[in-house]
């Protein structure tokens, strides 16, 4: 039998071609992390036209305004509405504006121990609606169009059910509307969570804990493989400002009042009162018959966070004829920052809203 033979001459030739190929990456990361980074998130020009407690109103308009009706956007509570914006060149407001749409987004601000109290309904009822009225009058219409993103889709849902005369249309992006699943480890874990024990400790539900819960979900791939990922490509400076634009929008996280963060455990997590039409706010049923607006209904595939099965029944559930769901071979924030889905995802929005803008 043949004794292996190992080739060092070949194993120190690679270990110098290495050596030199990591001092070359290294000298260029070097450069590029002590440059002048471009990582600024929300460039878009808007102004602010109105204000509300904490709570702000930002109007971006198009060079050329194609669909009469304007839309507003509604973002979550969690976390903040420049990820419809994070960076040039692959923004959805960019997008949004290029196809004519004029874009009204709302801006929670950050709570503080004053705001524990506020509801869902507050929120919905309240800042909601008198941005809805304050739009509505500025322009001179009765309704506009809503586009609601995750918790921001459910405020949507809720209000399109309680005010369906306010809204022409309606588009839902990674919106939860069935809670009763229990695919992805959110749902489990919120199921267990008792809201009450954490409002009394912290008044509001803290930003910074609700980052590492959602860190923890998948910690291998959104701890490790990320920060391995940077290294690998710390050489290219496109990358490293993308990787930063993502890093300063993830740990930007407001707080959530306490009183909405229970109700959204203890009526939607574990009740799932909404998908039922058994929700009530502010002593009104959430109806969901009462959407008979068109919707337009959108989810990931591959979503952690809200699985497709949270979100696919809505559709079959309202009150409307006109609707349309498309799920994005995608995650949570895939579907508004991934290449594939910017060439997709605003265009679709724009030319579905166009096709109802009579």
């Amino acid at each position: 039998m043949n004794q292996a033979k190992i080739p060092v001459d070949l194993i120190l030739k690679n270990i110098e071609v290495n050596r030199k190929s990591t001092q070359k990456k290294l000298r260029k990361a070097t450069a590029i992390l002590t440059s002048e980074l471009e990582t600024d998130i929300s460039t878009t020009p808007y102004d602010i036209v109105y204000e509300e407690e904490r709570v702000k109103l930002k109007h971006y308009r198009p060079e050329k305004v194609r669909c009469k009706t304007p839309l507003l956007v509604i973002y979550a509570l969690i976390n903040r509405e420049t990820m419809l914006d994070l960076q040039p060149r692959r923004s959805v407001v960019e997008s949004l504006l290029a196809q004519g749409v004029e874009i009204y987004m709302i801006d929670w601000g950050y709570p503080t121990r004053k705001d524990q109290f506020l509801t869902i309904g507050d929120h919905v009822n309240g800042f909601i609606a008198n941005i809805v009225d304050f739009i509505c009058e500025k322009k001179g219409i009765t309704q506009l169009n809503i586009l609601g993103i995750c918790m921001g889709g459910v405020f949507s849902i809720i209000y399109s059910a309680l005010h369906p005369h306010r809204v022409k249309n309606l588009v839902t992006t990674v919106t939860p509307s069935n809670f009763d699943t229990d695919k992805g480890l959110l749902n489990i874990w919120m199921k267990q969570t008792d809201a009450q024990i954490l409002g009394d400790v912290y008044a509001n539900m803290p930003g910074d804990i609700m980052n590492l819960g959602f860190l923890l979900l998948n910690p291998a791939r959104l701890i490790i493989d990320k920060y391995v990922g940077f290294i690998q490509n710390i050489d290219d400076k496109n990358y490293v400002e993308n990787f930063i634009r993502m890093e300063k929008w993830i740990f930007d996280s407001p707080d959530v009042p306490a009183a909405t963060f229970k109700q959204f455990i203890d009526d939607l997590y574990k009740k799932n009162l909404l998908i039922e039409s058994k929700l009530e706010i502010d002593g009104e049923r959430v109806d969901l018959q009462n959407i008979t607006m068109p919707v337009l209904n959108f989810y990931g595939r591959f979503d952690h966070l809200v699985p497709p099965e949270a979100c696919s029944l809505l559709t079959s559930r309202i009150g409307s004829s006109d609707t349309e769901d498309i799920c994005f071979d995608t995650g949570h924030i895939g579907i508004y920052v991934s290449s594939k889905c910017q060439r997709e995802f605003a265009p679709k929005i724009a030319d579905w809203l166009l096709a109802r803008d009579n």
